[in-house]
């Protein structure tokens, strides 16, 4: 992932979006929402971070 010259500091808040690669017609995330909860919970136990919204479509995702 490039550098777009963010601010890299303790206690900032980001946002951020993933796309399927695969985007028509797939509904790959809402499917399988019990696992990408699973697996933010899994990394959160080993990260220090705060999710304050998700947004969870089909085919892409919006987090800050």
């Amino acid at each position: 992932m490039p550098d777009s010259g963010r601010a890299w500091q303790c206690g900032g808040t980001y946002l951020s979006t993933v796309n399927l690669l695969r985007r028509r017609r797939n509904g790959l995330l809402i499917r399988n929402n019990a696992l990408l909860h699973e697996a933010v919970t899994s990394v959160r136990r080993g990260h220090s971070f705060d999710v304050h919204g998700w947004v969870v479509l089909p085919d892409h995702l919006h987090c800050g």
